[in-house]
């Protein structure tokens, strides 16, 4: 039998109805009962629009409150949230937008041109609102949202979330590093990936403020932790490492607890620097189709493990598929962990075994069961906290007349961690670099653009004819 809870917004604002939800740069607050009777109202605007229980929804934004309205406004329809990255091109969203049969695209602004009906926050606001039940519980097994992951076949999938991942990582969260009265979170990274929209789960269902900024900057994120009660922040390494240096030798208030780190594990010298400056960093491991963080180094553990990525979290289990003490790929288990991806049954057979989720990441455990990751997917690149995948760049840098082959592969670089860089083998010796790039441009978002491209006469490969990149660097 399924399991309903109370819709947690509403069960919210109902205990806590004057508490503070999300605060603004701007000093704008919004308390919960604030919160609920927006998305509410905005959720009946919705309904005009023949949005409904299924329907599937795009939400194009970057991040804002408006976005956060929208998204619990899906929820009371019992609509399932599409979250689409503003970094991708209009053709990397409209693969999207046919794959997840999206019916309309929810969007900030109203630059874009799709298949299906685009309205901005503001347009839906200006609509009548329709008379229609909203949903007053929530079903753990229903779909609350779809994010797409870049396969390393290069081709999108559509990673499930039904409310129950949601739920239960955020319960694991809270097992581990507890919930005070005065927590703030500060969110500063992006509201369309997993570890963004989870902070905004854990605030509803924790009674806990969001101190929400639109875009990551160093000063603005400084300054929150120093004068506007912020008792935790999600970062990446990038991040982490400007926070550093801006701090210099200055310390963070004594109520500041933890600096929550994710997308890629960060070099053991910067992770040593923050422990001098007592800067209390929290390393985890995690995925899109894990709802975030499965693995998390604890409090009474963060200083001692420096490096590790922690143990699972309580309602999460991992083993590593290795024949001793060696390293293997990890695998991990839970309530959190996905159900599947959308309309890819052979992608969700290979990657999931009786509720065993294949990361294609490798790492060990010590004696102690604490997680170290030493790879991450074997040819994946991660540049400031985004996954890149090298066979996505390399089919579009193939499509180009000029192009014989490519390979892709990550190269280390002090602000982003990594960048990609390819080597090109042409037909024409008369295309440059430039021209490359500006192909490339027109199909992949910026971030996935090759840094470099250098020209080679042929791609190393092996007897079985597969490119060995690590040849390449």
């Amino acid at each position: 039998m399924s399991e309903t809870i109370p819709h947690w917004l509403t069960k919210q604002a109902n205990i806590a109805p004057d508490q503070t939800a999300i605060e603004l740069e701007n000093g704008t607050s919004f308390t919960f009962l604030d919160l609920k009777e927006k998305s509410q109202h905005f959720a009946q605007k919705l309904a005009q629009l023949d949005i409904k229980q299924g329907s599937h929804v795009a939400i194009l934004s970057n991040n804002n409150v408006d976005m956060v309205i929208a998204i619990h406004a899906l929820s009371y329809l019992g609509a399932v949230a599409v979250m689409f990255n503003t970094r991708l091109t209009e053709e990397e969203l409209e693969y999207q937008i046919s794959d997840a049969e999206v019916s309309h695209v929810l969007a900030e602004n109203n630059n874009t041109n799709f298949s299906v009906p685009v309205y901005t926050f503001f347009k839906v606001n200006s609509l009548q609102e329709k008379i229609v039940e909203l949903r007053k519980e929530i079903n753990l097994e229903d779909r609350f949202t779809i994010i797409y992951t870049s396969g390393t076949t290069g081709f999108p999938k559509g990673v499930v979330h039904t409310y129950g991942n949601h739920w239960w990582s955020a319960i694991g969260s809270m097992l581990n590093l507890g919930l005070n009265n005065n927590d703030k979170w500060l969110n500063a990274l992006p509201i369309f990936h997993v570890g963004g929209l989870s902070i905004f789960v854990k605030s509803v269902i924790y009674g806990m403020p969001v101190y929400l900024v639109d875009k990551y900057d160093k000063r603005s994120v400084h300054d929150a932790i120093m004068s506007k009660g912020v008792t935790i922040v999600s970062v990446v390494t990038l991040m982490l490492r400007e926070l550093v240096e801006y701090l210099g030798d200055n310390l963070f208030p004594d109520t500041f607890r933890c600096v929550l780190l994710g997308g890629g594990p960060a070099p053991k010298s910067l992770l040593e620097q923050a422990k001098f400056r007592n800067v209390p960093v929290f390393q985890s491991y995690g995925m899109t189709e894990t709802s975030s963080q499965i693995v998390t180094l604890s409090p009474n553990d963060a200083l001692d493990k420096i490096g590790s990525s922690g143990k699972p979290l309580f309602p999460a289990q991992l083993k590593i598929d290795a024949a001793d003490k060696s390293i293997g790929e990890i695998f991990v288990k839970g309530p959190m962990v996905t159900t599947g991806y959308f309309k890819n049954e052979a992608a969700t057979e290979k990657t999931l075994n009786d509720g065993w989720l294949a990361t294609g990441d490798l790492g060990y455990l010590d004696d102690d069961g604490f997680l170290y990751v030493v790879d991450r997917r074997k040819d994946l690149i991660i540049s400031g906290g985004e996954n890149i995948y090298p066979t996505e760049i390399e089919s579009v840098l193939s499509e180009m007349d000029a192009v014989q082959e490519a390979g892709v592969v990550g190269k280390n670089d002090d602000r982003w961690g990594q960048v990609p860089i390819a080597f090109v083998v042409t037909n024409d010796k008369t295309v440059s670099a430039e021209a490359i790039l500006e192909f490339a441009s027109q199909k992949l978002a910026k971030y996935k653009l090759p840094k470099e491209i250098r020209f080679i006469d042929k791609l190393p490969r092996n007897a079985s004819n597969k490119i060995v990149k690590s040849k390449l660097l």
